[in-house]
């Protein structure tokens, strides 16, 4: 079990290290292909959805997104026609099948019924209108993930007959990992070898035919431990498609990994082939640490380590610096609070005999806080947790999370045994820059 950490003294948060709910909103939005969008805003929140294109790297030829630029005059005197004036505009424009009209704070502060707009718009607009209500009051980016999922249920048609060894995979974007997406494709290239077919990605390069027929998939995989559980648990009450491996962590480190995969063996009776994926990848792990990283266990163990980071990579990691690297976990911060990824959490800590202090739903302030007041010798996080570091007087940080400072040209996945080794190849070569002087001056004799 572990210790809950208090925060006595921060009743309001003075970091937020979450984006509102539109970034969310906009995360699932950018993942469908052949989609517009209209944002009821000032100008500033096009950037927020333009920097969720970034995220699943859609150049600017593919976006279609219009803004009605609220003014303070909107706000006062209503913006109404403002927002049917674009929507008209955009059907016009963009010419998609469906179009998302999505509200923020403005619209919130105003009262605007995107609703009420939408239905009497309809019969007069092209594309199908989505209204979907995404200001920052209803909470932070991940919140707005399930806003966004929520909104692509209705698409999803009802299958009474299921395809044998096929899944939808759900909300790969939530993920921490720099490139996301290396993650998807490790997962989607192990189905692919275990011949099992991946429906559909909600949401990521997904089209609308996709998503009509997800519900002939027989199972769900969830690649996130901090949204879609709500959208995950309505797939399977309406259209009878279970979620699989969800109790147990991501793939991150070899025995969680290892477990990863034997449990989607077993459920899909393909264990020879899963038995030949370990057994090929534990031997390629340890062949290259025996070839290159001889001393890495000698090197971290008993260094006392906060990890602060979501919980999708944050469980796995908790396994793989205590068991493999021989770490001490003293102090996780996750920076979501979902009840289904407290409850793995719970079951692991259990299981490995530590009681670590934990804060879930964390901000700035609190991240920094913590790292003062408990004892650590080294970070595992972002760009964020590395200047915090400094700041409280920590030497070491391992930089490993977004948003992060390293330069990445090629995708590495931080899932499964490859992915364990691009970890610690970030570990090995922080730790080797904490401990350079920073301070000799050389001088010529």
């Amino acid at each position: 079990m572990y210790e809950r950490i208090k925060f006595e003294d921060s009743k309001y948060s003075k970091d937020p290290v979450l984006g509102c709910a539109l970034e969310g909103v906009a995360s699932i939005i950018a993942g469908i292909e052949d989609v517009s969008v209209v944002i009821h805003s000032p100008q500033g929140c096009a950037a927020t959805v333009a920097s969720a294109y970034d995220a699943h790297e859609i150049d600017f030829t593919k976006r279609k997104i219009g803004c009605t630029r609220l003014f303070e005059s909107d706000i006062i005197m209503g913006a109404t026609q403002k927002l049917q004036d674009m929507i008209k505009e955009a059907d016009v424009a963009f010419k998609t099948k469906v179009m998302f009209v999505v509200g923020t704070c403005s619209a919130d502060i105003i009262g605007e019924d995107i609703n009420a707009i939408c239905k009497n718009m309809q019969p007069e607009i092209s594309a199908k209108l989505i209204p979907i209500m995404a200001g920052g009051f209803r909470g932070n980016s991940y919140d707005g993930m399930d806003i966004g999922l929520e909104a692509l249920f209705p698409f999803i048609k009802k299958e009474e007959s299921k395809e044998v060894k096929t899944v939808n995979i759900i909300a790969p974007q939530a993920n921490l990992n720099p490139t996301w997406w290396a993650d998807l494709k490790w997962v989607s290239r192990i189905l692919e070898y275990l011949g099992i077919n991946v429906q559909c990605v909600i949401a990521h390069n997904t089209s609308l035919s996709e998503l009509e027929v997800a519900g002939i998939a027989s199972a769900n995989i969830l690649l996130s431990h901090d949204v879609g559980y709500k959208f995950a648990q309505k797939m399977q009450d309406i259209h009878g498609i279970p979620l699989i491996l969800a109790d147990i962590p991501l793939p991150i480190g070899m025995k969680n990994t290892t477990g990863w995969l034997t449990a989607l063996g077993k459920y899909f009776d393909v264990e020879e082939k899963v038995q030949q994926i370990i057994e090929k990848g534990e031997e390629f792990v340890v062949e290259i640490l025996r070839k290159r990283a001889l001393m890495i266990i000698p090197r971290y163990r008993n260094c006392r380590v906060a990890i602060s980071a979501d919980a999708t990579i944050g469980i796995g990691l908790v396994r793989m610096l205590f068991e493999e690297l021989e770490m001490i976990p003293e102090l996780l911060l996750f920076k979501s609070d979902m009840p289904e990824s407290q409850k793995i959490l719970e079951r692991e800590l259990d299981d490995l005999g530590i009681s670590p202090k934990v804060a879930f739903s964390i901000d700035g302030y609190q991240i920094k806080k913590a790292l003062a007041d408990i004892k650590v010798d080294a970070v595992v996080g972002s760009a964020w947790e590395k200047y915090i570091a400094e700041e409280v007087g920590i030497k070491i940080d391992f930089d490993v999370l977004n948003p992060t400072n390293r330069d990445v040209y090629v995708d590495k996945e931080y899932f499964g045994y490859e992915g364990m080794l691009n970890i610690l190849e970030v570990f090995a070569n922080d730790w080797e820059r904490a401990f350079r002087s920073k301070e000799i001056n050389w001088k010529e004799c």
